[in-house]
């Protein structure tokens, strides 16, 4: 977002949407954050997760401060429970892989799970399912420097960016 203030970057894609003077966050979709595990753990059969099915897992994210990720935020952080390892990784191939060999668990959206080029290689070896009973969701949003938004470029990209995944989730 200070990027996006000091003009070095046009858009930035966050589900954590900030008062700051001169930007303007455009809601985009909304996602569900599901856990991911091999399909052989023992989670895999449950329709939910607790966070006490956390516990005992070595936790798979990417390199994001905790404040910033849904499963603190959201699942674990409310329910005062602490995986037993935290493990960071860059790619979201990667923690896949990780996962489906039982290296450990992670909770990515949904639509990184769905078929296409990133999950859907996968689909076979993990399984997800909800973070608790209603689940996780959030929304993404397109910040924006507030004099770009109605350029007709940005408003274009905005408008791809709320139908595309729409699209996608409709299949």
């Amino acid at each position: 977002l200070e990027a996006l203030s000091r003009e070095e970057v046009d858009l930035v894609i966050s589900s954590d949407p900030e008062e700051i003077s001169g930007l303007t966050f455009a809601p985009l979709f909304d996602y569900e954050a599901r856990l991911v595990v091999a399909k052989g753990h023992a989670l895999a059969a449950k329709p939910f997760a607790s966070p006490d099915d956390l516990r005992d897992e070595t936790l798979i994210t990417y390199p994001v401060e905790r404040a910033r990720l849904d499963v603190f935020t959201g699942f674990l952080g409310p329910a005062r429970v602490e995986p037993r390892a935290h493990r960071q990784v860059e790619l979201t191939a990667v923690i896949l892989m990780l996962v489906a060999s039982g290296r450990g668990v992670s909770v990515l959206p949904d639509w990184v799970l769905r078929e296409g080029p990133m999950g859907g290689h996968m689909r076979g070896d993990v399984v997800s399912l909800a973070l608790g009973a209603a689940g996780v969701t959030r929304r993404i949003f397109a910040a924006t420097r507030t004099e770009d938004t109605a350029r007709p470029f940005m408003a274009h990209f905005i408008r791809l960016a709320r139908s595309e995944p729409v699209k996608l989730q409709r299949g």
